[in-house]
């Protein structure tokens, strides 16, 4: 994975503050976060609060700083300024609380572990690292594949997977790991429309089982149905709230500048939601 020049020194150090109009209780609080590459702004002053279990999609246009600020959020690459939180505690100790799932262009597919391992890794923070693994937690990765519908293919090596398995099998990961908070980016890229239906059924479930996840998105004819909330982003955050109130022909053209085709498309949406 392509991890980011760190911050250029001419550029303010990240602020301490948290604000106090954010809820030391919410799964994710972002308080006035800018990321910059190479002297460039990608995020701006972005700032809210995810809602404890909510389903929520992040659209924007490309470049708008969707991956970036997951990325950011788990410090996966360095912001500029701001401060993040998970249920009020910086993301390093509370680690354990986060499944992480990455655009599936970023991964080595290549690596020789098989699927029941990629799994076995979001059991670590309950394992401990260099601590045998024991039945419990075989046991617990097995049962996130057979969720996914990947438990016949536990013993294959990753990279004889197609792409929607290989998802599924990450998918998988994030569910052992038995997170209140999920990320996850880009999950419906390039995947078969069974796999993306076992997607949305899955983020459904864990919303359903009061967890929080946050889903970088591009398929606007499909966000009302599948998000309660959604992010719109674009370097700034221009509306955050529940899909209902938030997805709207005005907001949509604030956030991708009157490009029409995607428009029409959101419009589509719109009007089937009506109905």
């Amino acid at each position: 994975m392509t991890i980011a020049d760190p911050a250029p020194r001419d550029l303010p150090v990240a602020s301490t503050a948290t604000g106090a109009e954010h809820s030391a209780d919410a799964p994710l609080s972002i308080h006035d976060m800018t990321v910059a590459y190479h002297r460039r702004p990608v995020l701006w002053d972005v700032d809210l609060d995810a809602t404890e279990g909510s389903l929520t999609g992040i659209v924007g246009p490309n470049g708008a700083g969707k991956s970036t600020l997951i990325k950011a959020a788990i410090d996966l690459i360095p912001k500029v300024s701001g401060r993040v939180l998970i249920y009020g505690q910086p993301y390093r100790r509370q680690r354990r609380l986060v499944g992480y799932v990455p655009q599936r262009e970023s991964v080595d597919w290549e690596f020789p572990v098989s699927a029941l391992d990629v799994v076995l890794m979001g059991r670590y923070g309950h394992i401990g690292w260099l601590r045998p693994i024991s039945r419990e937690h075989r046991d617990a990765a097995m049962e996130a594949l057979e969720r996914v519908g990947m438990a016949d293919a536990a013993r294959r090596q990753i990279s004889q997977l197609s792409g929607g398995q290989q998802q599924r099998v990450f998918l998988a990961r994030a569910l052992a790991q038995d997170a209140r908070l999920y990320l996850m980016d880009e999950p419906f890229a390039g995947v078969d429309a069974a796999t993306e239906r076992a997607i949305v059924d899955l983020l459904h479930e864990l919303r359903a089982a009061g967890r929080t996840v946050l889903v970088v998105h591009h398929d606007l004819q499909t966000v009302p149905q599948y998000f309660d909330h959604v992010l719109l982003l674009n370097m700034r955050v221009v509306a955050f709230g529940r899909t209902e109130d938030v997805f709207t022909p005005e907001n949509l053209r604030r956030t991708y500048g009157g490009r029409l085709t995607l428009l029409d498309e959101a419009a589509e949406a719109l009007a089937r939601r009506g109905g």
